[in-house]
């Protein structure tokens, strides 16, 4: 995308007969992405921790004018892989196939916790559930038109790295550094499916993507104190763009006909905190093919999901 050919919501084909799920679909980037998707027509399945909250969104899509028939409301609780499992279980049941899947759901920077399984949080949830998830959606996605995974990561995969050796923080944990290791899983991840996608000749296509800087109860919900400050109450008002415009990045990943598996989609304007969705850069660290490997491994055992055929 060149700046001239500045990329909106309106520009998203016609959606009729697609089946997207989109984890994290009750708030900010995954309510924007939800409605703009079932304007377009596409039956979207919002996959939600919490199904009162995930009703209540949907019934305001539907006084908004949204179709409320093409909005299914599903629990899923990404913390725990039990509920992952459940969710999919309960998604093969109703669905012979999907055509998108949109891991977009996430928890940022809040006080050490550990999973029900024992994963440091933003890990078990960012990327430990949508792996697990990415792989037992997979063959349903095989089957789908047009399919595609798109993982959505952060500027901040820039800034992080995975620590082997304490992925619990149970020797040093920071709220932030744990975060960024987290959305550096995800690009590691998203770039590692692609390859192996790719490698296998599957019909789905891996594709990443960012928001830029975004004013989400992400910023304020779970956070430590310092974190809520500083990106809540200080940056949002300041910096932050909608979650209507920082849901673009990946209603184009997951829509436009151009995108290339592998990509990485991020906002055009200054530092890449907000703007119009364009093709951006994957750090080094994050492309490189042998951590790519190691956190896949490590993540089969993890999550003890193995995604079929890769």
């Amino acid at each position: 995308m060149t700046k001239k050919q500045r990329w909106t919501a309106d520009r998203i084909p016609d959606q009729t007969g697609r089946v997207f799920v989109v984890t994290g679909a009750n708030s900010g980037l995954g309510l924007a992405t939800t409605r703009a998707l079932a304007r377009k027509g596409g039956r979207v399945v919002l996959a939600v921790r919490d199904e009162r909250k995930g009703r209540a969104a949907a019934d305001g899509l539907a006084a908004s004018g949204v179709d409320p028939g093409l909005l299914d409301v599903r629990r899923l609780d990404l913390a725990d892989l039990d509920s992952v499992r459940a969710f999919a279980d309960r998604i093969r049941a109703e669905h012979p196939r999907l055509d998108v899947l949109v891991n977009n759901a996430g928890v940022m920077a809040p006080p050490r916790t550990l999973s029900p399984q024992g994963h440091e949080l933003q890990f078990a949830v960012n990327h430990l559930g949508h792996f697990a998830l990415t792989g037992l959606l997979l063959d349903l996605l095989a089957a789908g038109r047009d399919p595609r995974v798109v993982t959505v990561s952060s500027i901040n995969h820039r800034q992080g790295s995975l620590r082997f050796d304490d992925l619990t923080g149970v020797r040093d944990y920071a709220p932030m550094a744990f975060y960024n290791q987290s959305k550096f899983a995800n690009a590691v991840f998203g770039q590692e499916l692609h390859r192996r996608l790719t490698a296998a000749g599957s019909p789905v296509r891996g594709v990443l993507a960012h928001p830029g800087y975004t004013a989400t109860n992400l910023q304020t919900k779970d956070t430590s104190g310092l974190a809520r400050l500083v990106f809540g109450h200080i940056g949002n008002p300041l910096l932050a763009q909608r979650p209507e415009r920082g849901a673009l990045p990946q209603l184009y990943a997951a829509t436009d006909p151009s995108v290339e598996g592998g990509a990485f989609i991020g906002p055009d304007g200054l530092a890449e905190l907000r703007g119009a969705p364009t093709r951006v850069r994957l750090s080094d660290a994050a492309a490189d093919p042998g951590t790519g490997r190691r956190l896949w491994e490590l993540s089969e055992k993890l999550t003890e999901v193995c995604l079929p055929g890769l």
